[in-house]
Formats: structure tokens, sequence, C-alpha cells
């Protein structure tokens, strides 16, 4: 039995795609998963699963949402092991920072900084990123929200081909302490 978090991407935003949490937990209860826990209304889930990998229990979340509700929500799934690791190999001093100031980008596969070459970094200064295993890390010292560095990494050309979802440290934090397994 393994604990995974699922991340969607893009719902619950300015009314658009509502997918009540509520929902979302009987969903994966119906897809018979267990100790299955949702975390704030921006599209995070924990959940047990006795098979699967990340990619397949993704894809049956996906085609699962997309039957009840009626719209495509993309989807990640990651273990404990991997949040934790996202966690504990920020680059940057998150024991230092606000939540609001640090940022990680989940993505569906492994990225290179080749995809990034075209971006003039210290033109954004004193935001910064760092690459990790299939994540990135932003660096945002006034929030996300007024980021130019986060907008110039969020275009097609940085993402083409990838899903791709951000959470701010605060719930990258809690989302690997929600996947441990009991002490």
């Amino acid at each position: 039995m393994t604990t995974y978090a699922a991340l969607l991407r893009g719902i619950n935003v300015s009314g658009n795609r509502k997918l009540p949490m509520a929902d979302l937990r009987a969903l994966l209860g119906d897809l018979g998963h267990r100790d299955v826990r949702t975390h704030l209304q921006s599209g995070q889930a924990v959940f047990t699963a006795e098979h699967g990998d990340e990619d397949s229990l993704a894809g049956e979340l996906t085609r699962a949402i997309e039957e009840r509700f009626g719209f495509t929500v993309d989807v990640l799934v990651r273990d404990h092991a991997y949040l934790a690791a996202v966690v504990r190999d920020c680059p940057f001093p998150a024991a230092e920072l606000e939540g609001r100031q640090l940022h990680v980008t989940y993505f569906s596969a492994a990225v290179t900084a080749d995809r990034y070459a075209h971006l003039d970094q210290v033109a954004h200064l004193p935001e910064e990123f760092r690459l990790g295993d299939r994540c990135l890390y932003l660096y945002a010292p006034d929030g996300l929200g007024r980021s130019r560095l986060a907008e110039a990494l969020s275009r097609p050309r940085t993402t083409k081909g990838l899903i791709a979802t951000s959470r701010n440290w605060n719930t990258a934090v809690r989302l690997a302490e929600l996947t441990a397994p009991p002490a």
C-alpha cells in the first residue's frame, strides 16, 4: 500500500472547472483508493493505493474526472518519497523565506536547462529558479502574482509537451507531510 498525492491543474480558479473537494474525495473512493483526504480547494488529494504507478494512477483519475464531470484536467500523481525529496532538496533557504516567496512547479517528465536557455536570468533578478527532479523551484520575493519570471517560465515555449502545475512552498511541505507513512 502506497500513499500518493494527486495534483490537479487549474481547477476551481475564477469559477472555472469547478470540482468540489467532496466530489473529488468520493471519486477517488469510487476508484478503490483508501484514506482519501483533500488539502485546500485548489486541487490536492492524498490517497493510498494498492496498485498502479504514478502515471497509471494519474491517467485513471484524469479519465474518471472527464467521465464524471465533463471536462479534462491535467493530473500528476506523486508518492511520498518523491514529495519528501522535493522538500529536502530545495536549493533555496526555505526556512528563511515566507511560503509565498517560494514555489515548486511539478512536471510530468524531467526537464533540462536547455528548455530555459532563452531566458535572461539576470534580467529577472532578484527572482531566480533552479531545476530539480521533475520540478522547478522558483524564488519570487514579491510573490507569484507579481513575478515576471513566473510568467516567462509558464509560457508555452518552456512547458511544451509537459503537464506542469505549481504549488507554493507551504503546500509542497504539507503534501510531503500528508503522504508520510504513519509513525
